[in-house]
């Protein structure tokens, strides 16, 4: 006999399910089993009312399929993609393991980089990051929208329904924790900020989020897509089951970009995970990322605040 098991038979003897006859017999029986169903729910059920956590008494985190070397966008076939040295193929150190089984076929028609509605200076930012990766993100600046989920160590999800938040926690890069005030609104008078200010509801069993407020010191892939402080994101989070996530996102943002444009990948549960303790600062092995693909660089500024 399993703990689950047990758990069982000490919740029916609560209720006397097992020794009451007739008709109040089969009321509390009834009674028990909704109940139990409550505690325990099957993944149909735990998809169905909505909820991205972890169920009691187990824990994990949610990691993408290719420990964050996904891309929002596709490349060109004419482009040829730049070296990520963090790719599972040339460093597969450190992976977060996934959930068994194969993950569903995602239904995401991603752009590619051709078709991606750039504002001209924004598509002139972005080639330029393609040789230039000063990514934020690795010198341990806290990363908005999409970026926060593509990382090889995951993020957990934290639902506080009794004061009407949820938290999503990195555990590798600046390790950050970003708040959704569920069925609420946006202040009239926000500050910019990395990770912005983020309004949620379910909607079925599909949480959206609303997020705006966003500065302009981060990139919302690992691949250097620009956005402004008019970024008007909204995110989709469906849990389809047990073990597979669907996140989609709109990117509203007329500073960057000419019109609405979307995409969204698959993350996968990893049970048993928990969050870590990571220093980002440090040894932090990601230099070719900190200081670009230039020969001799310097970060040094002729003008000190």
């Amino acid at each position: 006999m399993n703990i689950s098991e047990e758990m069982l038979i000490v919740q029916c003897s609560l209720f006397n399910c097992h020794l009451t006859k007739g008709l109040m017999g089969m009321i509390r029986r009834i009674f028990c089993l909704l109940y139990l169903l409550l505690l325990f729910p099957p993944d149909s059920l735990l998809a169905q009312r909505g909820s991205l956590a972890s169920q009691p008494g187990t824990h994990g985190v949610w990691v993408p399929p290719n420990a964050g070397d996904e891309r929002l966008v596709e490349p060109d076939s004419t482009i040829p993609a730049a070296v990520n040295p963090f790719a599972i193929e040339t460093d597969p150190l450190q992976r977060t393991p996934r959930a068994a089984g194969p993950a569903p076929v995602t239904a995401f028609k991603k752009l590619s980089i051709s078709e991606v509605p750039f504002q001209p200076w924004a598509r002139a930012l972005y080639t330029y990051r393609q040789t230039n990766q000063w990514e934020p993100h690795t010198r341990c600046k806290p990363s908005g929208g999409p970026r926060q989920f593509m990382t090889p160590y995951g993020v957990e999800f934290i639902e506080a329904a009794e004061i009407g938040r949820t938290y999503i926690v990195d555990i590798g890069g600046p390790h950050t924790m970003r708040i959704i005030y569920m069925n609420s609104r946006h202040p009239d008078d926000l500050s910019p900020s990395f990770l912005g200010h983020s309004v949620g509801q379910w909607q079925g069993n599909t949480l959206v989020v609303d997020t705006i407020g966003f500065n302009e010191g981060f990139w919302i892939d690992r691949f250097g897509l620009p956005t402004t402080q008019q970024l008007h994101l909204i995110e989709r989070f469906t849990r389809v089951d047990e073990n597979n996530l669907k996140y989609e996102f709109t990117v509203d943002d007329p500073g960057a970009y000419t019109t609405e444009w979307t995409s969204g990948l698959i993350l996968r549960w990893s049970p048993g995970q928990e969050l870590f303790e990571y220093v980002c600062q440090d040894n932090n092995v990601a230099p070719q990322l900190m200081f670009g693909a230039s020969e001799s660089t310097t970060v040094h500024r002729d003008i000190v605040p």
